[in-house]
């Protein structure tokens, strides 16, 4: 079993930035893909960025332009850095890690943007 521990999340205005972080242990960020999930009440969770082994990434429209989803293999974590953030992003953030045909969820983490 693998553990993700995610971080960073927190309230921002209009326009601020936010950046969040998904740790794991040992080098296995290097070998498989992760992506990002959001969840707004009412909303089925949605893929918002995701990144393969070997650094492709990938958006959804909405977030196009304003967020970058980057990984530290020395760090052993992967980063969801958000601008120009918008009342609409509201959400929890929950990051994915693709496992051995497994699909492991960290635990998420609000993110709120409101003035």
């Amino acid at each position: 079993q693998v553990d993700l521990v995610e971080s960073g999340g927190g309230l921002v205005q209009p326009g601020g930035s936010l950046r969040l972080s998904c740790a794991a242990p040992g080098r296995i960020f290097s070998s498989y893909p992760v992506s990002w999930h959001r969840q707004a009440p009412g909303n089925q969770r949605e893929l918002v960025a995701s990144i393969s082994s070997s650094g492709r990434t990938n958006y959804a429209t909405s977030v196009q332009g304003r967020f970058t989803i980057s990984k530290d293999k020395v760090k052993n974590t992967v980063y969801l850095q958000m601008n120009s953030l918008e009342p609409e992003d509201t959400a929890i953030y929950y990051c994915k890690l693709e496992w051995r045909g497994y699909d492991i969820w960290g635990q998420g983490t609000q993110v709120t943007v409101s003035s």
